[in-house]
């Protein structure tokens, strides 16, 4: 199976004052796109540019498995993709559904990527797909 995997995640920052974090109420909607065209790339784009900044203070992409990275990835989606079913009960700041197929072979870093993606958006947004322990 040829497929290129393009996440496209938006994020339009609103300008905040001092370190306090938006309501869920407040930020912005979320945008994802995947795109099939190559089996040999995988990509993740968040257009957010804090995202970045939050990536690297994380630990390295070898601190968990990919299995870890995985296994998490699914139940996140599975979370979000019915939030994005449901927006008279949870808004609109899930735009668009996520196509992640928990038997495709992301590789390590992109598994990393929208792992960390997902806790940003619980520190960022105080948005927690699943309580965890």
């Amino acid at each position: 199976m040829q497929a290129i995997l393009f996440i496209f995640i938006s994020l339009w920052a609103l300008s905040s004052c001092g370190v306090a974090h938006k309501s869920a109420t407040d930020a912005p909607g979320q945008s994802v796109e995947l795109v099939a065209e190559d089996s040999l790339a995988y990509e993740l784009l968040v257009l957010d540019p804090r995202f970045n900044s939050f990536l690297m203070t994380q630990p390295s992409a070898e601190f968990y498995s990919q299995s870890y990275y995985e296994n998490w990835n699914h139940r996140y989606v599975l979370e979000w993709n019915n939030r994005h079913r449901n927006p008279f009960r949870y808004g609109d700041f899930y735009q668009t559904e996520i196509d992640y197929d928990p038997h495709v072979d992301y590789g390590l870093e992109l598994n990393y990527q929208l792992y960390y993606y997902f806790l940003f958006i619980r520190h960022n947004y105080g948005i927690e797909l699943i309580r965890r322990r």
